[in-house]
């Protein structure tokens, strides 16, 4: 009935309610990991759960052929420009890019240390666990350095597997999918750019019985961090905050698409509005009202 491809997050409106649903059921249902890829990632999730009640995952996208895909510029000198330069040579069709005009478009993703300031401001104390998933970061331990003063209960799959992960370590795209199998557990997800797999990990979060997935509003955030060493905490701390409605993945979230697609759409998650029955709609009704206070974001401080 369905044909479905690698990139069937995406979800035409134009097609009949029935089959929106069946197709989220094969996507969100039938598709499942290899029996020792899905022994691994849920013994890493049992781990991350015995150290603390709540955790959240971090996609970071900080390796370097993203980054020298992005065009953007982190603050590394020449020695970055140059290593970033000779990765893009890799695509032949890649236009010159300015790099400031990028960021003030939000098209470059967050250096961890913006990725942790954003948290910390967002509510969440430096006692949180965190799990970062990565593949290599660009510049190293130094340029997660930041990122683990600002969370020392800092884990990632090297950290958590260690032996059990050597027969994984050729495939990129098995240690992918066992971060993704971490990253779906997670109380709450935070990506950091908006490719497939953070965008498919959000889907499935809120088909599978909504957890939330915050994304960075890196176009509004960009400005905030260029002017960090200019205002004190709490004044930086509540312009975050403020920038960041609409993209922390509340219940009723939905964005329309390019032409005929639309990210999140409501036939795939909820039933009706006008059913009474729907526990799953009371329960996004509740969510919604509360989310129109100010309260502590799931997973920080104080949050009950």
């Amino acid at each position: 009935v369905l044909q479905l491809t690698k990139f069937d997050y995406r979800l035409a409106n134009n097609i009949d309610e029935e089959l929106q649903k069946l197709r989220c059921r094969a996507n969100f249902h039938a598709l499942r990991f290899t029996k020792p890829i899905q022994e691994l990632g849920q013994k890493l999730v049992l781990r991350m759960r015995e150290m603390a009640i709540r955790f959240i995952a971090v996609h970071l996208r900080f390796e370097p052929d993203m980054l020298a895909f992005s065009g953007c510029y982190f603050g590394g000198g020449d020695k970055e420009r140059y290593e970033l330069a000779e990765i893009r040579k890799r695509w032949e069709t890649l236009p010159d890019l300015d790099a400031d005009g990028e960021r003030s478009r939000g098209k470059c993703p967050l250096t961890p240390h913006e990725v942790g300031l954003m948290l910390r401001a967002l509510g969440f104390a430096n006692d949180t666990y965190i799990y970062v998933a990565s593949g290599e970061i660009y510049g190293g331990e130094e340029t997660l350095r930041p990122l683990r003063d600002l969370f020392p209960n800092f884990y990632t799959k090297e950290k958590l597997a260690n032996e059990e992960l050597k027969p994984f370590l050729p495939f990129s795209s098995r240690l992918a999918a066992i971060d993704y199998i971490v990253c779906d557990e997670s109380d709450v997800f935070v990506t950091n750019n908006n490719g497939n797999m953070a965008r498919i990990l959000a889907g499935r979060r809120r088909y599978m019985g909504h957890k939330r997935t915050i994304r960075p509003n890196a176009k509004r955030l960009s400005s905030l961090f260029m002017e960090r060493d200019k205002k004190d905490w709490d004044t930086f701390a509540r312009k975050v905050k403020a920038v960041q409605r609409g993209y922390m993945g509340e219940p009723d979230e939905m964005r329309p698409g390019r032409g005929e697609f639309h990210e999140y759409p409501y036939s795939c998650i909820c039933k009706k509005n006008d059913d009474p029955e729907s526990e799953q709609v009371r329960g996004n009704q509740g969510l919604k009202n509360s989310s129109k206070e100010e309260e502590p974001v799931l997973g920080a401080k104080g949050d009950e």
